[in-house]
This record gives C-alpha cells, structure tokens and sequence, in this order.
C-alpha cells in the first residue's frame, strides 16, 4: 500500500519488471493511454497516466537504460514538458460490495462499507462471517446473493434484493465475535435481553429530551427583508443540502423550544453559510450570538470573513482570542456585557467565567469535539437557555450517536458546492524525491502547498530540509502553536493572500475556511494522526474546483501497529466527496467507544453489533414515544 515506483533519467530499467510492477499497482493494460491508472506499451516505449497526475507521462527506453521522460498531451501525443525523473504510485482500490446501514429512514447512504472476511450481523440468524458474493439460480434466472458463514461452517445465502437485514458487525476493540448456528434459538434469545438492556438507556434518552423541551427558549421572527438582503450577498449557488438545512435551523429558532441541532456536511460543503444566516436572523431580533471555534487561527478566519460578509450592515463583530491583548480582551468582555457586541467569534475564551452575554440568543459551535471537558461541561448550561447549533465533519462518535436516537436534531448537508472535485489520496512511506515532486507540480499551476508537521522542535529543520530541495526563490514560512501572535497573524495573512508558497506548520490549520489557492498538501509521520484529523487536515484543500492532492507519509523506519495501518488505509479508501460520515463510523470502530455508553451498554454492543443495537435502541424510543412517555 505504501509503495512506489520510481524512474530516472539514465536509470537502468528492466521493462517487463516495470510493467508488472504497474500491474500489481492496480493498473490496465490498454492501447493507449486515456485516465488515470491506464499504460501501454509499443516496442520501447511505455506510456503511463500515474495516479494523482494530471497528464499522462511516455518513458522512452534505450536498450536496458531509461532515455527521456516527458509529460504529454493524450488527445494527440504531443510531447510538453520533460522530467529528470518519475514517481508513480498504486491506484485506489475500491471495495467490491457497498452496504447500506441505519449503526433505512436516514439521510446517510453506504454508512458502512463491506469486504470478504468482515463479520456481519443477519437480523434473524446473527453473527457471521461474509465471504463475497455468489450467483443462485433461482427460478429461470441467476440472482446475486450474499455468502455468509456461520458456526460449523454453515452457509447463507442472501439475496441482494434482502441486505437490508445485513449489517456490518461492529462493536469497538472486542474479542473476535461469537458465530451463532443456523436455525437455533440462542440468537433470538440474545437479541431479546439485549432489547431488554436498552430500555433503561432509552429512558434515559428521552429524559434528556424531555428537559430540553419542557425548557421555554426565544421564538424568532420571521425572515425579515435585510435577512434576505444579506443571503444575496452569498458569492456561490447553494446548493440543495445547504438550503434545506437553513430551513430546518430557521424553523427550529422560530419555535419557542430551545434549538440544539448538530449540522453534519463534509468538509467544504458550506456549514459555515448555514451558520451565518442563523447568526443573522438572531441579530434581526436583537440577540446576540457566540461563535465557538477550537483555534486562534479559524476564530481569526471566521472573524474575517463575518467582517466582510456584514460590512454593510450595522452590526458589531468582536473576536476574542490569545490574538488579541490583555486590555483588548477586557474592554470586548466588557461590552459583551452591556450588549454592545452582537457577535463574538471566538475559542474556548468565550467559555471564560468573566464572559457574561447581556441577551445571548444563539451559540454555534463548530466541531464540538476538539473542546476539553470543562468546556463541554460550560456548554450543557448553555443548552437549556440558548439555541444551540453544532457543526461538524466528522462527527464525535456520541453526537452522532446520540442524533440517531432522536436526542439531538439532524440537519444533514450531503450535496457538494458546484465543481468540488475529490481529493487524490495517496499513502506512501516518506520520500524527498515524491515531496520535491508533488511541491513542483503545484507551484508550476501557482498554486500553494500546505506541508504538515506536527513537532515544534525541529520544525525549523523540517523547513530547511525542504528548502534546499527547491529553487532558491520559493517562498516558504512556518506556523505553529507558540508563534508569537503578531508573526503568526502575519504569516496565515500572507498565505491567504498567496505571499508565501509554502506553508510548513502543525495541526494549528486543521480546521479552517478556503484558502483557494492551496491545492496540495503532504502530512508527515501521517501514522501518528487520527483518523479524523487526518480528514479535517485533507479538508483543507480541493475547496474550489482544481484538481487537489493530500499524500500521507508514513516511516520507512518505524513500524505501523494495526490500528495506524487501518486509519491509512481508511483515509485512502475514503477520499470521495461526502467522506465524513464513513470516517467517522470508522474512527469509532478503530478507537473504540470509550465512555459512549457505559460498560453494560457496551455489552449490548458487543452481543448484537452497534447497527443492530442502534435499530433496537430506535425501537425502544419509538414505543415509549407511541405509549405517551413523551410528548414530542
């Protein structure tokens, strides 16, 4: 998976290694060359269109020796640039069969994808082993079924027109599951205690509900005309997820029930359009509103991009962060306050004991996640006096979770902006030649190259490294937690406004709005990522519609464990537009539940799998609901 394959001017090359080097990367043999994982061979010459190459590449071969390497046009084979070498890497590989889940009703297609080998859950027979697919004559015609072992290697045979009843086993770093036999009643009875387990937890549930909605919240006005004055100055089309959101957030402020909606789209899907206009209509009705960011470095760009956005209105826009001084965070406290600022934008600050709104009406909080637990601790009081709205990515797997239940409203955004193209994904282990390669590509389109390294100590050297592999005019700069706030105010002012070329920082840019012109970014020691930063560091480029690229490096040194080879090869398997979801449901499995649930919930899990175990958990709420538990 981390391999590559490199070609050099004047490189002694035997072609057909070569060529089944290209085969065992996943690519096709054809007559000539047209997309990406495509070769072809006449005589001496080897056209190849590598994977994450806008072009195709012709290696012409002298005898046993490498003679030229040049990019072409594939329309008419015109020679354009030559190279003085060539990495090529292994295409994507796509699983064989997608499987819907829901850990039917929800807007969250193929949550969960399937492979031979996983364990699965059938919800009449229970836990087994899939083995692929298989074609049953049935009647007069051959129909696709699902093969699925079972104790004493029984075998079911599914229709694919039934895999609604089959769902990805997943249970969160158990021991490997128990597989049941065919046609005995121990999974009946195993299913029933477990339904019986659940309902504690779904009273539990609508307990919370309950409070929310005995709590009396601000009920807001309708659209007013400067609400709809300000939606126009949108630059973009929106898109049918983001106006559909904007309805059901519109709708929960105008009811007189406290708001506490988390709002799920992949990253770059426009979450950020969302909140803006229900920040808006909170002012319309002379409210003020707290935006709650992880970072210095986000509050900042939020901070611009709301000045810019509300430029001809007469609202006061505040950021409350470490960029600004002491003094200046006292006197911005102060007229918070006095109701003197109408929308602060800013970190974990905000959740200070000093900050006291004088009429808070909505608080948006962006990827709840990253805060500590204090702060969430701050945030549940908030909740019962405020309308809440949560966004997020990659959703934490307990807001998720609890969402699915009905505990929290759902506002999903699965359309992506008008011309987003997929990120091209490569993991590979770390290679300066593949570096120097993927920086030149994009600084020859003018474009920008984020370079992540998450170490402050030898950042600088990391820095320097990289530079002496360039020309001598690039320019690069640094930017990480400890920089001083007025440099590193400066710098992400700079890349923004294209004035550096290079940008080698830590994860202090994980999250973040458009910076157009950034369109590649290469992680090192990718290994020691989790899999959603990995995600939310991908997310920051590929926002407009050029051809993006994220390269994972991994140690040639160090071991991978299991758990880091499966996030790399989640966040390879995963780079399509509207990823989030499945990287999410895969950092769940991966890190495990944790305190999701409690130890006896977890059990549940464990027994019957967490899809099934959510179905029945739904089950559990829907008839309290129906018995009059809850008026909802």
């Amino acid at each position: 998976m981390f391999k590559s394959l490199k070609l050099y001017i004047n490189g002694a090359v035997d072609l057909e290694d070569i060529l089944a080097a290209l085969v065992d990367f996943g690519y096709k043999r054809q007559d000539a060359v047209s997309e990406e994982g495509d070769f072809a061979r006449r005589g001496e010459i080897l056209d190849v269109f590598p994977f994450a190459f806008e072009l195709p590449i012709r290696v012409e071969l002298n005898m046993n020796q490498v003679a030229s390497i040049k990019t072409f046009n594939p329309k008419d084979g015109a020679p354009l640039w030559q190279h003085n070498m060539v990495i090529i890497l292994p295409v994507k590989k796509t699983h064989p069969l997608k499987a819907a889940s829901f850990s039917e009703d929800l807007p969250i297609e193929n949550f969960v994808d399937l492979n031979a080998g996983d364990y699965v859950v059938h919800n009449e027979h229970g836990i087994g082993r899939f083995l692929g697919l298989d074609k049953i004559k049935v009647g007069d015609k051959y129909k696709d079924h699902l093969v699925i072992e079972y104790d004493k290697q029984e075998k079911l045979y599914v229709s694919v027109d039934q895999m609604n009843l089959v769902q990805k086993y997943i249970a969160f770093h158990v021991r490997r599951p128990k597989l049941y036999r065919l046609g005995s009643k121990e999974w009946q009875r195993t299913k029933d205690k477990t339904r019986k387990g659940i309902q504690k937890l779904a009273w539990e549930l609508l307990s919370l509900q309950a409070m929310r909605l005995s709590v009396s919240g601000f009920a807001y006005s309708k659209d007013t005309d400067w609400q709809k004055e300000f939606e126009a100055t949108f630059p973009y089309t929106e898109t049918e997820g983001q106006i559909k959101a904007t309805e059901e957030v519109k709708a929960d402020m105008e009811s007189p029930k406290p708001m506490d909606r988390l709002l799920c789209g992949d990253v770059g899907y426009g979450k950020t359009e969302v909140a803006m206009r229900a920040a808006f209509k909170a002012l319309m009705n002379n409210k003020q509103v707290a935006y709650l960011v992880p970072t210095t470095i986000l509050a900042e760009q939020h901070y611009q991009n709301f000045s810019r956005r509300l430029e001809n209105f007469p609202v006061n826009i505040q950021m409350l962060s470490r960029f600004k001084t002491k003094g200046q965070q006292k006197k911005i406290v102060d007229d918070i306050a006095a109701a003197g600022v109408d929308i602060v934008i800013g970190t974990h600050r905000l959740l200070s004991d000093d900050v006291k709104f004088k009429d808070l009406g909505l608080v948006i909080i962006d990827e709840e996640q990253r805060f500590g637990v204090r702060a969430k601790e701050k945030l549940k009081a908030l909740r019962l006096a405020s309308d809440v709205l949560t966004l997020t990515a990659t959703p934490i797997p307990r807001t998720l979770y609890m969402s699915l239940m009905g505990a929290k409203d759902l506002s999903v955004i699965n359309t992506p902006v008008q011309n987003r193209l997929p990120i091209k994904t490569v993991v590979v282990e770390y290679d300066e030649d593949l570096i120097r390669q993927a920086i030149l590509r994009e600084l020859g389109r003018k474009g920008q190259v984020y370079f992540v390294h998450n170490r402050i100590r030898d950042i600088e050297k990391v820095k320097e490294k990289i530079a002496s592999r360039l020309p001598a005019d690039t320019r690069i700069a640094v930017a990480h937690g400890q920089t001083p706030t007025h440099i590193l105010e400066k710098v992400m002012l700079d890349f923004l406004q294209a004035k550096i070329d290079i940008l080698v920082c830590t994860m202090i840019i994980q999250s973040g709005i458009d910076v157009p012109n950034a369109n590649t970014i290469i992680v090192n020691n990718a290994h020691h990522f989790g899999l959603s930063d990995l995600h939310q560091l991908r997310g920051r480029v590929g926002r407009f519609n050029k051809p993006a690229y994220a390269y994972y490096m991994v140690s040639k040194k160090e071991a991978l464990d299991t758990d880091a080879r499966r996030k790399l090869e989640a966040i390879q398997e995963y780079s399509g537009l509207g990823a989030g979801f499945k990287i999410a449901m895969e950092d769940l499995e991966i890190r495990g539940a944790g305190n999701l649930l409690g130890v006896q919930q977890h059990g549940f899990i464990a027994a019957v799998g967490f899809d099934l175990y959510c179905r029945l958990l739904r089950e559990a709420v829907g008839n309290f609901k129906k018995a009059g538990v809850l008026n909802a």
